[in-house]
């Protein structure tokens, strides 16, 4: 059938194109006259001249022409009509294709009075008859009888005015005037034609049995030869009447109403027939699809149950939301006889629309878990939607591209011309999220929004789709320990879930900056995690303490990194000697930490004491408490023996009005009394010790803390550190490298300035060759260093506290 195909419906001409050659076409239509013309057609141009372009299933797209259209071409009984359409991909219709297309359509025979209401105009021919002249009429203008309208026939007979009868007045227009108000005006040999757009200024509203019409009462008057005559061009067509109970529309259509009957006393229904898409349908058509045809004797009501054959169901989008109307275009030809006209036929053709309904789509999850491939399916839509692009992670694209970011799209048609849209995409694209589930379970989700367009109204909306893969594929991270004399360690060998996982020891997170302050170790390779924690440190967990050993044991846990639920759990717990925790001194001093057990969570470790209350410790953290003190102190008792002398102390917590401790250490300190110690010298002369200038790398460090307890350094974000003036500054050096335990930090000279160049002026001595500086009101005090978990080189460390002052010049306060 080609492209287009022409079908004479009655008066009226269709030529319909086809949607799938024309889709995604811009196009125009022109009407080329007798002379060869061509005219563009605009929507004032077609509602004036007789014609009508719509849209009818599914994009197929309508061209309707009157028989008495301005462009057709009268002969007999025929009526023919050429109908240009140029068809473009772009809008300004550049290498556009052109299509022409000529029909002959036999018409008539007609009614004395023939109303037609079309979607876009309404239109009144009436038989011409030769009433009497008009009396006393005087042509005032030669150029009145002139014809305005290129369109109206030559000959002896032509309209020349209209008039129109409105409530308050009547209006006369010439043809020219007319005309150029959108009213189409033509004669015939026999005919007088008004067409009358919907939009026209003077249409009016008026009811009939609670239906409103669109109504114009108008008289034409036509010269014939020299007399003026007179015909009633009244029109009336019906703009609502459409109702909707019980899944059916109800279509009503009142009879003989005011505008068309004036003047007339008896009527007589002749013929009432309706039908689809312009072909009429017997009785026995109609109950097969179960419509309903009822002529009342005031009215004429057709009933259509939503669905039926003969419609058909459009995607409509109502506040973005996806949904559907059915769609029917019925029409309806009543004849009757009156005692004033004799035969008129109303023919008016009514496309129908259901109200918005939201309809649903399945989203179908058909994944390939062997192929490791999301399979989604998404439908039913109808034929007249299209997907047009995908917002993946924020970003939109086109389909065609879509394939760049791993997603394929196809298209599946049913035999219905419904159709669904299949999107696959690869486990492992980088839009995908991977999450863990339990056990060896992983979830794989695909979030996209899919963007679609409706035919022809270029409607949108979107479509978002989730879905949730679960595979058995997860590995997850296993973990090997072990400890040496001071550390315990784990390695942890990653898996293919936890990369965003973080480990945490004890509740606190183990950051590379959090581990370099604990003097942890943290070595992260991406396949493996190794930590090293020091035995005695504030995150390791202490069991219970015998002879034999004390048990620590280190718990790590890799936590989710968006929530923080707990994804793994690992530990390692190892017997330390009990000597770690004990160091007797040979000059008689005694250093001892002793360790909060778990299950003693109520233990304030800088609470302990030695047996003599007034011994408290010198280092206090969450987890230890180390003392440091002489034998002949602090109560501890001595015992002899032939070979040894053993000091007893004892470490005790006590809770507050009680005198029985809830947690006692006992520790002992043994020294032999006679020792024989055999000892190879040579007598020599020894020369005194001397220093000689030598070149070497030195790595030292300057830290400020924030109390005397030299615990909590200032971190780099803390700075610059807000103090007042007199307040205490707890300064710290440290010799870094290299650990040599025969090497001794001594500071020479340390002093401040006005700026961060340590060569500005002016500048203000804190230290003099390594003494406080004597003109200082308030001199620097050195304090003494010692030994600790943190501090294994006390003579490598230097501490000094400085009290704050600013510089000034006379009563002025200078300034950077």
């Amino acid at each position: 059938t080609g492209p287009m195909r022409s079908e004479c419906l009655g008066n009226l001409l269709r030529i319909t194109l086809s949607a799938e050659y024309f889709e995604d076409k811009y196009l125009s239509f022109s009407v080329i006259d007798q002379s060869g013309i061509a005219w563009e057609l605009d929507e004032a141009m077609a509602s004036q001249c007789g014609y009508t372009v719509t849209y009818s299933n599914w994009s197929n797209i309508e061209f309707r022409a009157s028989a008495l259209s301005c462009h057709s071409h009268l002969e007999k009984d025929m009526f023919t009509v050429t109908v240009q359409i140029r068809a473009s991909h772009t809008p300004d219709m550049k290498n556009a294709a052109t299509h022409l297309q000529s029909a002959s359509c036999h018409y008539g025979p007609w009614s004395p009075r023939e109303l037609v209401c079309e979607s876009n105009y309404m239109e009144v021919s009436v038989r011409r008859e030769v009433p009497q002249a008009v009396k006393d009429f005087i042509q005032d203008e030669p150029e009145d009888w002139i014809l305005a309208s290129p369109e109206a026939k030559a000959g002896e007979t032509s309209i020349w005015q209209i008039v129109f009868h409105q409530p308050e007045e009547k209006k006369a227009l010439l043809v020219s005037d007319a005309w150029t108000a959108g009213y189409g005006l033509n004669t015939t040999d026999t005919r007088v034609l008004l067409r009358i757009p919907y939009a026209a200024v003077q249409i009016q509203l008026v009811k009939a049995q609670g239906i409103t019409f669109s109504a114009v009462r108008s008289s034409t008057f036509y010269k014939q030869r020299w007399m003026i005559l007179v015909v009633d061009t009244a029109v009336a067509c019906p703009v609502d009447g459409v109702d909707y109970a019980n899944k059916t529309i109800i279509w009503t259509v009142p009879k003989y109403i005011q505008p068309l009957s004036a003047g007339a006393t008896s009527f007589k229904d002749v013929l009432v027939e309706a039908g689809v898409d312009l072909h009429k349908l017997s009785a026995k058509e109609m109950s097969s699809r179960k419509y309903v045809l009822l002529n009342d004797l005031n009215a004429i009501t057709m009933k259509i149950p939503i669905g039926a054959e003969g419609g058909y169901y459009k995607t409509s989008v109502s506040s973005g939301q996806h949904g559907a109307k059915y769609t029917i275009n019925l029409f309806l030809e009543h004849q009757w006889e009156d005692d004033k006209w004799g035969l008129t036929k109303h023919t008016i053709i009514k496309e129908i629309e259901t109200p918005f309904e939201e309809a649903e789509l399945a989203i179908t999850n058909n994944s390939n878990l062997s192929a490791r491939l999301i399979n989604v399916t998404l439908g039913t839509f109808l034929p007249d939607v299209e997907l047009v692009n995908l917002t993946v992670e924020g970003a939109t694209v086109a389909v065609p591209e879509a394939v760049q970011h791993g997603y394929q799209t196809y298209k599946i048609r049913y035999a219905n011309g419904s159709k669904a849209y299949v999107i696959q995409v690869p486990f492992d694209a980088p839009s995908i999220k991977k999450e863990y589930l339990r056990a060896d379970m992983r979830s794989y989700t695909l979030n996209v929004t899919l963007a679609f367009i409706t035919h022809p109204t270029r409607d949108t909306f979107t479509v978002p789709v989730i879905t949730v893969s679960t595979v058995e594929d997860a590995v997850l991270p296993s973990a090997r320990g072990f400890c040496d004399e001071r550390n315990l360690q784990l390695i942890i060998a990653r898996g293919n879930v936890d990369q965003n996982w973080l480990p945490f020891i004890s509740g606190w997170h183990l950051t590379p900056e959090a581990a370099q302050q604990y003097n942890y170790s943290l070595r992260d390779n991406g396949t493996h995690l190794a930590v090293s924690v020091p035995f005695l440190s504030s995150h390791v967990n202490y069991e219970d303490i015998h002879t034999s050993g004390i048990k620590a044991s280190l718990h790590l846990t890799l936590k989710d990194g968006v929530t923080l639920a707990d994804r793994r759990d690992f530990s390692i717990s190892c017997r330390f000697s009990p000597s770690e925790l004990i160091q007797c001194l040979p000059n008689g001093t005694v250093v001892i930490t002793a360790v909060k057990l778990v299950g003693t969570a109520d233990l304030d470790t800088s609470l302990l004491v030695l047996r003599d209350r007034q011994c408290k410790p010198s280092l206090v953290t969450a987890k230890t408490a180390t003392f440091k003190f002489n034998v002949n102190t602090c109560g501890t008792s001595r015992k002899f023996s032939s070979t040894t002398m053993t000091y007893e102390n004892d470490v005790l917590y006590f809770r507050p009005g009680n005198d029985t401790p809830v947690y006692q250490l006992k520790f002992v300190c043994s020294y032999a009394i006679k020792q024989t110690v055999d000892v190879r010298y040579e007598s020599k002369k020894n020369l005194p010790p001397s220093m000689k200038p030598g070149f070497g790398s030195l790595s030292l460090s300057l830290k400020l803390f924030k109390e005397k307890s030299y615990s909590d350094p200032y971190q780099e974000l803390e700075y610059p550190v807000v103090k007042y003036l007199r307040e205490a500054l707890y300064f710290e050096v440290e010799l870094l490298q290299p650990k040599d335990v025969r090497l001794e930090l001594n500071l020479n000279d340390c002093w401040a300035t006005n700026s961060q160049s340590r060569d500005s002026f002016p500048q203000w001595p804190i230290l003099i060759n390594g003494c406080e500086n004597s003109e200082d009101s308030y001199r620097t005090v050195f304090h003494e260093v010692e030994y600790s978990p943190r501090v294994k080189f006390p003579q490598h460390l230097k501490r000094f506290e400085v009290r704050m002052f600013t510089f000034v010049r006379g009563t002025t306060l200078l300034q950077e």
